[in-house]
């Protein structure tokens, strides 16, 4: 406890809305170990238990304690090929820190900074796999995907992932942002796979390009769906269909993608003077600060809440602030006004907070006042669905997938095993629990096991 929390170095505020570099760097080695020297090494280690892929976190501090780096990523690779990835992008402050002992009178051990720490710093080890003869397909090369393949090809598994895209990685690289992952990081992570012999396909849309069924004529044993959710969910409001409206899907898509935010992009974006993003989760902050860096002047975060419920990491709301994000709470769009066209303005509804809603949150009701603000440009920022293409095209082929109301794939909470024998699903396009990069990776880690324990009966 006399020991204070590390901090991570962070780029200038200012010099920060000009690139995508990264925000935060490393802690030094001296840091390191004065955070590693925290851990108390609990005999009963609530972080582990809040760590959807059981990272055994004091075991690998501990070897940190020793001076033995290369252990402590041996012991995070055992459960986790992506350490560089979860240690930038996860939820810590709800999961393994937020579980950590320290937290209760003080600050939690910064388990995040010294995964990545270890994660950038050691080298995967390539395991010897025996062939089982098996052949397994994994769709999509996302968290759920990437650490599905890399469990199935442990056991020895011949595991092909399909990719939609052009580029790997999934929500990881059309996403989120460099400025939160390096892309140098992720595109490590993807090699360690293909050095494991985890075979890549891109430009592949299955339920398009290729079905479920033929799939499992090509002789596929089992069949993991983690596609993700790839359907934005729009406002439903005049004007919704102007020019300048984007959804924060196709937004972050183009300019991580697609590099659409340079000026010799062959698709580049109309970067007018004002944006506002709708929502108020990690990806509206994402957006937002996408848009500052892209060249827009003033860019709002508009949010029918209070701060106080914002769903956002508060990490990335103080960098939204640091880098002159104007955030208008309280406030939700009633109609997009338009100009030959092009976004003009939007007319908001004053809210106010009433009672409750079904999570728990008090739910915003309208006070009958509206505003109108001028904008160029807004991004919608309120969430997913499901794609439904795979559904649709099993269904053409007798192998109806089970869905629920909205769309999500239904699936055994412990296995992930879909109503089709074989076929497994996670990660977004079936989640269980909050969304995210490590819960997504929990998901690819269950499934792996279910099919890991099928196919070796």
């Amino acid at each position: 406890m006399a020991i204070e929390r590390q901090k991570v170095k962070e780029q200038d505020k200012i010099q920060r809305r000009t690139n995508f570099d990264a925000v935060e760097s490393n802690l030094t080695e001296e840091q390191v170990k004065l955070e590693a020297s925290r851990c108390l090494n609990c005999k009963n280690p609530r972080c582990v238990q809040g760590c959807p892929v059981n990272i055994q976190i004091p075991t690998f501090i501990q070897a940190i304690k020793e001076n033995n780096l290369a252990k402590a990523g041996e012991i995070i690779r055992e459960t986790s090929m992506l350490p560089s990835v979860c240690g930038r992008v996860c939820p810590q402050e709800r999961q393994c820190e937020g579980n950590c002992v320290l937290g209760i009178k003080g600050e939690p051990v910064s388990i995040g900074a010294l995964e990545r720490y270890v994660g950038d710093n050691t080298k995967a080890e390539i395991p010897e796999i025996k062939p089982s003869g098996k052949k397994v397909a994994v769709v999509g090369s996302g968290c759920a995907g990437m650490t599905a393949a890399s469990d199935l090809r442990k056991e020895g598994h011949e595991v092909v992932v399909f990719e939609a895209l052009h580029e790997l990685g999934g929500v990881l690289r059309y996403g989120i942002p460099p400025f939160r992952l390096p892309r140098k990081f992720l595109d490590r992570e993807i090699e360690n796979l293909k050095a494991m012999g985890v075979k890549f396909h891109t430009n592949v849309v299955v339920g398009k390009s290729v079905t479920l069924k033929q799939l499992k004529d090509e002789g596929f044993d089992a069949i993991f769906i983690s596609s993700g959710a790839g359907l934005p969910k729009m406002l439903n409001i005049a004007g919704e269909n102007l020019n300048g409206v984007f959804s924060a899907n196709e937004f972050l898509t183009r300019v991580n993608l697609m590099h659409a935010g340079q000026p010799d992009s062959p698709t580049p974006l109309r970067v007018g003077e004002k944006a506002a993003v709708f929502g108020g989760g990690n990806v509206a902050m994402d957006a937002a600060r996408t848009a500052v860096r892209v060249g827009f002047k003033e860019v709002f975060i508009i949010y029918r809440r209070t701060e106080k419920e914002l769903p956002a990491r508060l990490e990335e709301i103080r960098h939204a602030k640091e880098e002159g994000v104007i955030f208008k709470f309280l406030y939700a769009p009633k109609e997009i006004i338009g100009d030959n066209g092009y976004v003009k303005a939007v007319e908001l509804e004053v809210m106010e907070l009433g009672e409750p809603d079904e999570s728990g949150r008090r739910s915003p009701v309208s006070t009958g006042k509206t505003e109108i603000i001028e904008l160029d440009t807004v991004i919608v920022a309120l969430g997913t669905g499901p794609n439904p293409i795979i559904q649709r095209s099993a269904i053409a082929e007798g192998l109806e997938i089970i869905t629920d109301k909205r769309g999500y794939i239904t699936v055994d909470e412990q296995t992930r095993c879909t109503n089709i024998d074989s076929v497994y699903a996670g990660g977004d396009v079936a989640p269980v629990g909050e969304s995210n990069a490590i819960n997504a990776m929990g998901a690819g880690k269950k499934a792996a096991k279910a099919i890991n324990e099928k196919l070796g009966e």
